[in-house]
């Protein structure tokens, strides 16, 4: 059982910079993966990024590269969501998720092949004048 919590959201100017954190309490242990998803408001959910366990893996979306960075610390079970150059349509509730069997290949979570197995509650990311 994995319990995610997100923090670090608010209100940006456009360019401007956000970090998010993700708490996880993890109570068995395990290598997990674990990804980041945003909800725009009248939207569906879209896959941002993902992180393996060793960091050795990482994969974003076409619209965030260059401007987002995935990192995890695995000794404090948190992970990071440092978004820069931010935009309007950056605005979305960002969702922290943790996957225990990651696929081989993390783009199938932006293909919507393989999903994750727990879900943070989310936290809102306003990206506005």
């Amino acid at each position: 059982q994995v319990q995610l919590v997100e923090s670090g959201g608010g209100l940006v100017q456009p360019g401007g910079s956000l970090r998010l954190s993700c708490a996880a309490s993890v109570r068995t242990v395990s290598s997990y993966a674990m990804g980041w998803f945003r909800q725009a408001p009248g939207k569906e959910r879209e896959f941002v990024t993902a992180i393996s366990w060793g960091g050795g893996n990482i994969y974003y979306t076409d619209s965030v590269k260059g401007r987002f960075t995935i990192s995890r610390d695995n000794a404090k079970n948190t992970v990071y969501l440092q978004m820069s150059s931010l935009k309007p349509e950056d605005t979305a509730v960002y969702y922290c998720a943790a996957d225990l069997s990651p696929p081989l290949d993390y783009g199938d979570y932006e293909l919507g092949i393989a999903d994750m197995d727990y879900w943070g509650k989310g936290t809102l990311v306003t990206v506005s004048s």
